[in-house]
């Protein structure tokens, strides 16, 4: 009798639990979002009409030094003192880092001791061979070990030079790469020393735009950090390869300021100016969607997003020049993507 009662607590107890859980099931199906694809999606939208151009382009870039370098040593040996830190302004020719030298020196008096030894016997030679009183080989034995023993003291003088690293121009030290008691050789940097005196500033120009760019002509560029300084950029160079993004590197050379304000890495534009504005119809840059290649936006036909190719000719600031595709009076989508889709019914917010 007991085992009956137990088995049907049991059954009770199970189709309990199912129950509740098949309601907490309903519960939470009722609470997702389903969505509806005949229902409009709230857009905004705007009726396209032609604007006029400004003459004036901006384009963005970056600064970047004329010149920077990292230093390493040209001859093995353990470091024995930087006499600079990160930081540090540093002339042409000014001492960086100290390479030990202790045996290059050990070398070099040895040397000069048989240098001694050498002349000396040159000098004996000299007179025993004027008295005929030694083969005249043995003479020429003796100069010709003098010029070796020379040569290899140069060698050794040229060696301990190098061990006292310089600066190649002046600058300051922007990264230091190890420690004094560090191993240095060949090809491992020591210093990094960049000049920010002489600047280069780069940017990256859709193929429809290079033809506002001459070689050896000036152009107005502005860092964004100091907007109230003029500067001027030469073109020096106007890339005749694509990069990934499809768009062509433009460079100009930049002088800096006399405290040399602008560093690099800032950012800045540089401003063209056309010949004279006109009109076209410009549209805002979020509107596109698609890539730069391909671009394409949602116009409203029959209160319907229809996905639509354009052509773009200009970009600048947060607005795009479209130069095929569009027509005025279309209505274009602005805002509202996430639940849009080619054909999707739409309904336009005021």
């Amino acid at each position: 009798m007991k085992k009956i009662t137990y088995i049907l607590i049991t059954l009770v107890l199970f189709g309990l639990v199912t129950f509740k859980l098949y309601n907490n099931k309903k519960t939470a199906e009722s609470k997702v979002f389903h969505f509806d694809k005949e229902m409009p999606v709230q857009v905004q939208a705007d009726t396209l009409k032609l604007q006029p151009i400004k003459a004036e382009r901006y384009f963005t870039g970056t600064f970047e030094p004329e010149k920077e370098v990292k230093i390493s040593a040209e001859t093995q040996g353990k470091i024995k003192s930087f006499l600079v830190d990160i930081g540090s302004y540093v002339k042409k020719g000014q001492p960086l880092v100290k390479i030990d030298d202790a045996l290059l020196q050990l070398q070099l008096q040895s040397i000069s001791v048989q240098i001694e030894g050498l002349e000396a016997d040159v000098k004996r030679y000299s007179v025993l061979a004027e008295a005929d009183a030694i083969q005249g080989v043995q003479l020429e034995k003796a100069e010709l070990g003098l010029k070796s023993a020379k040569v290899q003291y140069h060698t050794l003088q040229e060696q301990i030079a190098r061990t006292n690293i310089t600066a190649p121009f002046s600058g300051i030290v922007t990264m230091k790469f190890t420690e004094s008691g560090a191993h240095a050789a060949p090809g491992i940097p020591l210093l990094q020393i960049t000049d920010n005196s002489a600047l280069r500033f780069t940017v990256n120009v859709p193929e429809t735009d290079l033809p506002l760019f001459r070689l050896n002509q000036e152009y107005p560029v502005t860092a964004d950090a100091f907007s109230n300084l003029n500067l001027h950029g030469k073109t020096i160079l106007i890339g005749s390869k694509a990069n990934m993004g499809n768009s062509f590197p433009v460079q100009f050379s930049v002088a800096n300021t006399p405290d040399e304000k602008i560093k690099s890495g800032m950012f800045g534009r540089v401003l063209i100016s056309g010949k004279e504005p006109g009109e076209a119809l410009i549209i805002p840059s979020s509107a596109v969607i698609g890539s730069d290649i391909e671009p394409k936006v949602y116009i409203v036909k029959n209160n319907r997003a229809v996905l639509q190719k354009i052509s773009i000719t200009q970009q600048f600031e947060n607005s795009t020049v479209v130069g095929d595709g569009l027509n005025p009076e279309d209505i274009i989508i602005t805002s509202g993507f996430i639940n849009i889709y080619d054909g999707a019914p739409i309904a336009i917010k005021n």
